[in-house]
């Protein structure tokens, strides 16, 4: 059941990104991972991220003593550093207080790595946000979507398309261990989040 909660009174402290595409063709996709995971964190945190702001959609949570802002970014993936750097620039958010949650076809299904900051790996929604922060100084929490099937499959078939219902399932069953991560980084405890959760 989903209890709605009072947002933070003050500024946001921390901005955490989920990336994806918007539009319903893409919901259920690996490529929207992020998307479908800030959802999943949103809603046990008693909010909804659907406020239009910074060419993408937004909620505000607290979490633990922090003021977040949640933000999904709308320009499509290869575009995401359009709504991120906007709206970090608005709060004046630092890069150091960024957390980027993204697929990675590197890792298992469900799978999550955790890392302070990193070059954009292949990844393009994480190029465009390195290059209009002009750093790569931010922390991002990968969720495994699992290899393409076979060499010859096309890369952008493969992250396009959608989750079977046992894998989809897998990823559902991160939102936990996302949101206690997130709660561990903007505590300043990355090095206890990535022990805790990059061997699992």
């Amino acid at each position: 059941m989903f209890f709605r909660k009072k947002e933070p009174s003050g500024p946001p402290e921390f901005l955490i990104a989920g990336l994806g595409n918007p539009g319903r063709q893409y919901e259920n996709t690996r490529h929207n991972t992020g998307f479908i995971c800030l959802d999943l964190v949103a809603e046990k945190l008693g909010v909804e991220i659907k406020k239009i702001q910074f060419k993408g959609t937004t909620a505000r949570a607290q979490i633990g003593s922090h003021s977040c802002l949640l933000l999904k970014p709308g320009t499509f993936m290869n575009s995401s550093g359009e709504s991120i750097a906007p709206a970090a620039a608005f709060y004046k958010i630092p890069v150091e207080k960024i957390i980027v949650i993204y697929d990675d076809i590197t890792l298992d299904v469900g799978k999550m790595r955790i890392r302070p900051k990193g070059s954009d790996g292949g990844h393009n929604g994480m190029k465009s946000i390195i290059y209009h922060l002009s750093s790569d100084a931010f922390a991002r929490i990968r969720i495994g979507v699992g290899a393409k099937p076979r060499p010859d499959y096309d890369l952008v078939e493969w992250v396009l398309s959608s989750f079977s219902k046992q894998d989809a399932e897998k990823i559902e069953a991160t939102a936990d261990a996302v949101l206690d991560s997130i709660k561990l980084i903007t505590d300043g405890n990355i090095a206890e989040a990535m022990n805790r959760y990059n061997n699992r």
